[in-house]
């Protein structure tokens, strides 16, 4: 059974596993369930595009999950490789860019949410990085996505260009919260 570190990493499971029509999302209900002793959350949904009922189950982390965007705790994900996290970060920096760049300072603060997911992502991506180690292992990228990012640049996947991605990133949100602070 696949185990998911909190809600957050569970629902960008499913985000990322298509029905085999090719539809990528669906409306999805929720519900928790004991079984034998551990807590499984099951989400079930039809797709829209050809009426499949799409099943998912995870057995939830014993460990607190972390405040959200984060995914999880301190080890890596089992259900996601680093591959998929890393284009998830580019696709979230990407639209939140697009958007930063098309907007006043004062609504900045509307994107600050995606923003930080993005950094969400990229701090799973060093999760992979193996201690004392300068690149994450090929074999760690386990999903279709992963191994073609992998292979299309590794160095992608170098200590030094997740953490400047990820400074970048912060300094982003940084520039938000001084430019656009909240309201009230």
């Amino acid at each position: 059974m696949l185990i998911a570190r909190s809600m957050q990493e569970a629902h960008l499971y499913m985000d990322l596993h298509a029905c085999v029509c090719g539809a990528e999302e669906f409306e999805r209900e929720h519900r928790l369930e004991d079984q034998d002793g551990a807590l499984v959350a099951v989400y079930e949904g039809v797709c829209p595009q050809c009426g499949r009922t799409r099943t998912f189950e995870f057995r939830m982390s014993e460990e607190l999950p972390p405040a959200p965007p984060a995914f999880g705790g301190a080890e890596p994900s089992s259900i996601i490789d680093p591959g998929e996290f890393l284009w998830i970060g580019d696709r979230a920096s990407t639209e939140s860019g697009l958007r930063l760049l098309n907007t006043t300072l004062a609504e900045h603060r509307e994107i600050r949410p995606q923003t930080a997911y993005a950094i969400a992502a990229f701090e799973e991506v060093l999760k992979f990085l193996p201690e004392g180690e300068d690149r994450i292992p090929e074999h760690r990228f386990t999903s279709r996505l992963g191994r073609e990012l992998y292979a299309k640049d590794p160095t992608r996947f170098t200590r030094e260009r997740i953490e400047s991605a990820l400074e970048r990133k912060r300094s982003i949100l940084a520039d938000i919260d001084r430019f656009s602070p909240p309201q009230g």
